[in-house]
């Protein structure tokens, strides 16, 4: 409230609830990556199309670097939000 008693109308919003729905979109793909974890190493495959393809990197570099044992996978997928009624 200000000095004189009245409520500020400064930052006031007005929301309503408007329906939508979200959709996997196949078309855009899913991308599949590997992160080698090991401290300093930064090395990460670069995106596959399949899973085994990011799985057969962490392999390799494992394989050039047997200390670096672990991984972060990531697997990206798209949507599409869109207002019904649209």
């Amino acid at each position: 409230m200000s000095a004189t008693g009245e409520a500020s109308r400064q930052g006031r919003r007005r929301y309503g609830y408007l329906p939508h729905t979200i959709r996997q979109v196949p078309e855009a793909g899913i991308a599949y990556e590997a992160f080698c974890m090991t401290p300093e190493c930064g090395a990460m495959s670069d995106g596959c199309d399949t899973v085994t393809e990011a799985e057969d990197w962490a392999l390799k570099h494992t394989g050039r670097n047997p200390t670096h044992d672990l991984f972060r996978h990531v697997i990206t997928s798209y949507s599409r939000v869109t207002r019904e009624g649209r």
